[in-house]
């Protein structure tokens, strides 16, 4: 099957292809026009937009482009078990994420690609006094290949105003196992739950538009009901993470058998289920500790990546 037409620069730099759709209602209603830069300025919008393929035997980026502030570096080739495997991290030049941001990212990964997408470093969100700042992740994994996105956790300033909606499209055959890690703030400048507020939305689909999962985040401090600190949400800890794997190599019933065995005994509050259609498994992990939660949630990584290729996962070695 070939890869999604090269989308023209024209097409990249309107409105309605980097701008959030269905934007929540908590983060609507704070939409304004800055006194600093508008929505839409250049250095407002960022775009990555990438394309991978297999070539002599191996993943290789075959279509780039990239508007700052996001970019990356050439892909790495680091993992002795899957010598072909492409490992991509995605930096931001201004260190965070501002107000009236735009950014849109586009992972296209061909058939029988393996590729591995993860970020530089923590993605920050910016204190905010107008608008608010926005990210749409497009994934697309074709028939026969592994794709892994892991960012690193999303931190949010006090007073940040964020929505990411995050859309993977997983074709028969395909692999994807996608992570997120959410903290309640810089907890040691004492921001604990002081952002204004924090939407997610992940949906999970097959090409012909087949819902598998989806997956909703509003946290809204000081709200009456549940806020931010409620069961369904942080349930009073400082830090929640979750990973799915979406796969047909073996049974969902095996993926969450594997997932739960990996996180017994690790000290966290965690729930582990199958995913609708029986297309993969999910865990939702809970605590206070960054590093119990990083450590779990590597856990759970690892066990699906032996599950699921027979191999480790190499140490990114990430400061």
């Amino acid at each position: 099957m070939p890869l999604a037409p090269h989308r023209p620069r024209a097409d990249r730099l309107a409105e309605e292809y980097y701008a959030a759709v269905r934007v929540p209602p908590d983060v609507a209603a704070l939409a304004s026009v800055p006194d600093t830069l508008a929505p839409g300025s250049p250095a407002k919008v960022g775009i990555l937009d990438l394309a991978f393929a297999v070539r002599g035997g191996r993943t290789e980026l075959v279509e780039r482009y990239q508007k700052t502030p996001l970019q990356i570096m050439r892909p790495l080739w680091i993992d002795p078990a899957l010598p072909g495997m492409s490992y991509v991290y995605v930096m931001a030049t201004g260190g965070g994420i501002a107000q009236a941001d735009r950014y849109r990212m586009d992972f296209r990964c061909g058939p029988d690609t393996q590729v591995h997408l993860t970020t530089q470093a923590a993605t920050k969100v910016f204190r905010m006094e107008h608008d608010y700042a926005s990210q749409r992740v497009h994934l697309t994994a074709e028939a026969g290949s592994y794709v892994e996105y892991l960012p690193d956790p999303l931190i949010p300033f006090k007073d940040a105003r964020f929505y990411q909606r995050t859309e993977v499209t997983v074709a028969p055959g395909a692999t994807v196992v996608v992570g997120e890690t959410v903290t309640a703030g810089r907890l040691a400048r004492g921001e604990r739950h002081a952002y204004r507020v924090l939407a997610t939305d992940l949906h999970i689909s097959r090409p012909d538009a087949t819902l598998l999962a989806v997956d909703t985040l509003r946290l809204v401090p000081g709200r009456q009901g549940e806020g931010a600190l409620g069961p369904g949400v942080f349930a009073g800890h400082d830090h929640v993470a979750s990973l799915f794997a979406v796969t047909d190599r073996v049974p969902a019933t095996e993926i969450a058998d594997t997932l739960h065995d990996a996180l017994v005994g690790l000290g966290v509050l965690y729930g582990v289920s199958v995913l609708p259609r029986d297309c993969g498994a999910w865990v939702r992990l809970l605590d206070d500790s960054p590093i119990r939660v990083a450590a779990a949630h590597e856990a759970a990584r690892q066990a699906v990546r032996r599950l699921l290729t027979g191999h480790p996962a190499p140490d990114l070695r990430k400061p």
